[in-house]
């Protein structure tokens, strides 16, 4: 149980720093006022989330995990290149919704392998996967 509940929470604590990160990316490129509101509220709730894995992984005298350095280089390229060539609002959401969806697979897939996790761990993975879920579902009037 502790080396799935571990697992999970290393996986949440990373994902929400890459998804952090990702935002503030991105953060220079929002010209639309309200897309750039949309970005700042899930960047908390992300925040928070990081935060009570965090401080459940201390808890169980765990280290956070840092995102891959691979993914992390890979996500700030393509981002990059990707605002080079259109820099608006409907690629921002694109963005966005694609680090969203490789979020819920990611924590989704962590879930399905631990499945002895205690209840505070997968409550964890739970809302942040709604939470991906639901900031998908906000960038849609952007595209």
């Amino acid at each position: 149980m502790d080396r799935q509940t571990s697992a999970l929470l290393k996986e949440c604590n990373a994902g929400c720093k890459m998804a952090i990160n990702s935002m503030d990316r991105l953060k220079d490129f929002l010209m639309n006022a309200d897309l750039d509101q949309t970005v700042t509220t899930y960047r908390e709730q992300h925040k928070k989330l990081e935060e009570e894995s965090r401080e459940l992984l201390k808890k169980m005298g765990e280290e956070e995990q840092q995102p891959d350095r691979i993914a992390s280089a890979f996500s700030w390229i393509t981002t990059e290149m990707k605002m080079l060539i259109k820099d608006d609002s409907t690629q921002a959401a694109k963005i966005l919704m694609n680090g969203c969806n490789m979020g819920i697979q990611s924590i989704s897939e962590c879930m399905n392998k631990c499945p002895e996790a205690s209840h505070d761990s997968i409550s964890v993975a739970k809302k942040l996967v709604k939470c991906e879920e639901k900031f998908m579902e906000d960038l849609k009037k952007y595209l």
